[in-house]
């Protein structure tokens, strides 16, 4: 048996709240980011959640984040509007962003609204749950910097590029697609470089377009789709248009990179939409067609499960466990502990299978 540690996520998070405020962030941001990682981690999502916040306070103290940014959501027309993120967080962006798509929606049935000038947005499906759980429909998209070989080639270009997918379900949680149009998130390969685990074979390529497992040699990550992995690609493609040149943001190679340069503004993008379900004609029935249809998914042999279930069903062992933690982030935590003068959140043992 290998011995991790775990951290209860509220107290967590309270510890994430108040690292940002003594970054200077206010309260309210403050409590929208760190619930927001402490939320993705439950999900067991463990490539955008706690382990990422060191690195945003890295940027904030180089200036490439702000504390106290000008956020600014411009309605463009009776359905669209402009989210200007003045180099905020992307998480505190993306959230005025949807809140104004929602808002878009109830008024007009559909709300899209764009983002310009943001950092890293974390796990897209924190939006379109949010969305979800109102009874409307969302759709969230986001990009990042050169990351991903083209099908066919090996030299990143486009970023992980995720979408995600959330409607209203019946008596439950809302049914949730968040998927990066790569085989993995880049962000799981700097995990396993902190931690010295492998990658599965197959995910990542090497400088001269070689598969590779050892995380230090990955400089690309495949496209989603294995053989057929134009798929992927064509989707990250699509994305990027979306997120990157329609907000007037820069686009795969010619965005900085997020764990270099740290000094350097990401003006990174987003995309929401949003449906109110009521405007169709299947819209009354829409959550209780949804609950039936995982009800009879689950009568099915091998009992295949919703997306979403499975983030599910990792908050309600975490909740009870808690959320681990690797040696490698309580030592960057136990740093930034330091730096900021707050006492590190309690930790227990947690066995795991070695």
């Amino acid at each position: 048996m290998a011995r991790l540690e775990s951290v209860d996520a509220e107290q967590w998070r309270h510890w994430g709240e108040g690292c940002l405020r003594a970054l200077d962030f206010n309260q309210d941001d403050a409590r929208c980011l760190a619930s927001s990682l402490a939320q993705t981690s439950l999900w067991g999502i463990d490539s955008h959640g706690i382990a990422r916040l060191p690195h945003y306070l890295n940027r904030v103290v180089h200036g490439s984040i702000l504390a106290r940014p000008d956020i600014r959501i411009e309605q463009s027309g009776p359905a669209s509007a402009q989210a200007h993120g003045g180099r905020g967080h992307g998480i505190v962006v993306a959230h005025r962003a949807n809140e104004a798509a929602m808002a878009l929606a109830r008024e007009a049935g559909v709300g899209a609204v764009g983002v310009s000038d943001s950092s890293h947005c974390g796990a897209i499906g924190l939006y379109t749950r949010a969305a979800a759980r109102q009874g409307l429909i969302g759709m969230a998209f986001t990009h990042s910097d050169a990351i991903a070989a083209p099908f066919g080639g090996w030299l990143p270009y486009f970023g992980t590029n995720p979408v995600s997918f959330a409607f209203p379900r019946q008596g439950g949680e809302p049914l949730c697609l968040d998927m990066a149009t790569t085989s993995i998130p880049w962000n799981r390969v700097m995990n396993a470089r902190r931690d010295g685990a492998e990658l599965p074979a197959g995910v990542a390529l090497d400088g001269e377009g070689l598969g590779v497992t050892d995380a230090a040699h990955a400089r690309a990550l495949t496209p989603l789709g294995g053989e057929y992995g134009h798929k992927g690609y064509g989707l990250a493609m699509m994305v990027e248009l979306l997120c990157g040149p329609l907000n007037g943001n820069p686009h795969g190679p010619h965005i900085g990179p997020m764990y270099e340069q740290l000094d350097r503004p990401r003006e990174l993008g987003a995309f929401f939409i949003v449906i109110d379900p009521a405007r169709f004609a299947g819209g009354a029935a829409l959550a209780a067609v949804a609950a039936g249809m995982a009800a009879e998914l689950a009568a099915q042999p091998g009992s295949p499960r919703m997306p979403g279930d499975p983030e599910l069903a990792s908050q309600a062992q975490r909740q009870v466990t808690g959320i681990p933690v690797p040696s490698a982030l309580k030592a960057e935590m136990a740093e930034w502990s330091g730096r900021l003068g707050l006492p590190l959140p309690p930790f227990a043992p947690l066995d795991v299978q070695a």
